[in-house]
């Protein structure tokens, strides 16, 4: 029976925490580089309010207002 090692994951081969140590040290750098740049999250933000649109940018949006031909 192969050896069986106590990981934080619970009871793994070696193998297993060998690959595991390298997802969590990958994640780890690319949550780090992610924030150094500011550029997207890997993790789901709780505190984004959704999109809504005012008055005054369905205003702008509308195709209505840039139509030359109606009068």
């Amino acid at each position: 029976m192969a050896v069986m090692i106590h990981s934080k994951y619970g009871y793994e081969p070696p193998e297993w925490v060998q690959a595991d140590a390298r997802l969590d040290k990958w994640y780890k750098d690319k949550k780090r580089r992610a924030k150094q740049h500011g550029a997207f999250s890997l993790e789901k933000s709780v505190n984004k309010k959704p999109f809504k649109r005012t008055v005054k940018q369905a205003h702008i949006s509308s195709p209505a207002l840039f139509d030359c031909t109606q009068d």
